[in-house]
């Protein structure tokens, strides 16, 4: 008896097709790069300039180590660490030996100096450019958005103290709040009502898409009753 043929299409099932998994939309490069700024002042520029610095160094001392064990030859390793020519050659001009090497010091000092400035100079706090027309422009001064979301923060239940810092970029601007609460305060009701009652009305007054926040939580001392009768 001879095989019948094989059907090889593919059946649709009766009833409606299961809905396709929506996977989450990634997270923009920005929205990263601000809340990092909400967290903490970024140290990665000093860490880098740190870190090719000390490979720099590292490379100069394995390369000396391996001149002095002979790794380059018994002969080389007997001579001085500079080449006779360029010995000779700074005997014959002593004057200009002398200048580059100033030139050179006074180069290094200045580019520490700059990188000490630039390192210990005060954060960045930036003001919220609100579009008011085609030819105007309303400022809002980071000093008074600080103090207004301390202010309504202040008034939460359970805070003591609050203070808030406007810290990031212009184009990125992100908030920092410190909230000292007492002995018993609820800590995600306050949050919640950080954020519905402080944070949202906030972005929205201001006109921010998105307002990164970082928020640090103090047991506010003031509050605790004195231990000494």
């Amino acid at each position: 008896m001879m095989p019948g043929p094989v059907d090889l299409e593919k059946t649709t099932p009766i009833g409606p097709e299961p809905p396709a998994p929506v996977e989450p939309a990634p997270r923009p490069a920005t929205l990263r790069r601000r809340a990092r700024a909400a967290i903490a002042r970024s140290a990665a520029r000093d860490r880098s300039l740190t870190t090719l610095i000390g490979l720099i160094l590292l490379a100069a001392g394995v390369l000396v180590a391996l001149l002095s064990y002979g790794v380059f030859g018994a002969g080389r390793a007997g001579r001085p660490l500079l080449d006779p020519v360029i010995v000779d050659a700074l005997r014959a001009q002593p004057l200009v030996a002398r200048v580059v090497a100033v030139v050179v010091g006074v180069l290094l000092l200045v580019l520490g100096l700059v990188w000490a400035a630039r390192s210990l100079r005060p954060e960045r706090r930036p003001d919220v450019v609100l579009d008011g027309g085609q030819d105007t422009a309303i400022v809002v001064s980071s000093h008074a958005v600080a103090e207004a979301v301390g202010s309504q923060a202040q008034g939460l239940a359970g805070v003591g103290r609050a203070r808030a810092r406007m810290v990031g970029g212009d184009t990125a601007p992100a908030l920092r709040i410190t909230l000292w609460l007492a002995d018993d305060a609820d800590v995600r009701d306050v949050l919640d009502r950080l954020n519905d009652e402080v944070l949202g009305p906030a972005r929205d007054s201001l006109g921010l898409a998105a307002l990164p926040v970082a928020v640090r939580l103090e047991l506010d001392s003031g509050s605790a009753p004195p231990r000494v009768a």
